[in-house]
């Protein structure tokens, strides 16, 4: 008999765990949720082969229920939805909750990886057993299964070739909001802060000129139906993907099941991120061949573009020093991962 797990109904749920037996009998069913959408490749290189992984690893004794594209909520209510327990595993991006978890876009700043898997394993140690385990993730009670740190962003336009820094001024592009914000300011461009989901409507309607986006997710929101210019050259920040758990839910599973799930999230990581850098080459040729160019920026532009980035770093952590969070803390713990031989190899 498959039973569920959640906060509905803690007693039950309590005597549920303390006498679950680990056979398919008597399975355990999990929520997930999340706001991509049908077939996103992060859905495919990410959530469902630690899914997967979990259920094999329990003998069948784990398994979920997914629901993509929204149907239980916005990308911005997941934090809420997963705390509040009407899910049990929600896709937690900390910029779409940047007031609860301003320290992680730490992961998102401008010019500071180069790979998916440099920012992946860096925030990785950080967000499970550093800095933002304790200061972000402890504190809004949620535990961190798996995550990807998106390779470097690029700036996709509809209209306008981007070549010198006269190209990019004033330009209203989409962001994440926070670091992201910066990021576009400091190039005299003006920040749209929307989710992903919401993209294509703007840009269709011209209320946008471009966007802050991974090569990947252009193609899964259809947004190649509508740029025709990409950077090349730049980094312009990231974004992190990242499921989480409720704490309490967590805090009732049998220790077999943690052991399980920590296993499973401990090996898709550096599976996950080597799969997201290795896609992009193929998806780069396809957007070529879907008639978008790929501009490598000038490297005069290039220059007084990174000089301008240079400071988004310091600028966003002493304006959250300011407010009393760990900000320049979490920047050099996360710069000194980001440098460590164990990270990336």
């Amino acid at each position: 008999m498959k039973k569920t797990l959640g906060l509905a109904g803690p007693v039950v749920a309590l005597s549920l765990v303390g006498s679950l037996a680990m056979t398919p009998a008597q399975s355990l069913e999990l929520k997930v949720a999340d706001s991509f959408p049908a077939g996103h490749y992060l859905v495919r290189l990410v959530l469902k082969p630690w899914m997967d992984d979990v259920t094999k690893r329990t003998n069948g004794a784990v398994t979920f229920t997914y629901y993509p594209n929204q149907q239980i909520g916005k990308a911005a209510d997941m934090l809420r939805l997963t705390q509040s327990g009407v899910i049990d595993i929600g896709y937690i991006a900390p910029s779409y909750a940047s007031d609860k978890m301003p320290l992680s876009e730490v992961a998102q700043l401008p010019e500071a990886f180069q790979t998916s898997c440099q920012g992946t394993l860096a925030y990785w140690k950080s967000a499970r057993e550093g800095i933002l385990a304790k200061q972000e993730y402890a504190p809004n009670k949620i535990r961190l299964l798996m995550e990807v740190v998106l390779p470097p962003y690029q700036v996709f336009t509809v209209k306008q070739k981007i070549e010198s820094m006269k190209d990019i001024g004033g330009l209203k592009l989409r962001t994440t909001g926070g670091a992201q914000d910066l990021t576009v300011r400091a190039l005299d461009a003006v920040p749209v802060r929307m989710s992903a989901p919401d993209a294509y409507e703007s840009l269709s309607r011209g209320t946008m000129d471009g966007l802050l986006f991974p090569m990947e997710s252009v193609i899964s929101y259809g947004l190649d139906k509508l740029v025709k210019h990409a950077t090349d050259g730049v980094s312009f920040g990231s974004f992190i993907v990242a499921f989480s758990i409720n704490q309490s839910v967590w805090d009732r599973l049998p220790d077999d099941v943690k052991k399980a799930m920590d296993a499973a999230s401990e090996a898709i990581e550096p599976q996950a991120c080597a799969e997201v850098d290795k896609e992009q080459e193929g998806t780069r040729k396809h957007m070529q061949e879907s008639g978008i160019s790929f501009e490598a920026i000038p490297e005069a532009t290039r220059q007084q573009m990174k000089e301008k980035l240079k400071g988004v770093g310091k600028e966003w952590a002493a304006g959250l020093d300011s407010r009393g969070k760990q900000a320049s803390a979490a920047l050099k713990e996360f710069e000194t991962l980001l440098a460590s031989g164990a990270v990336g190899k």
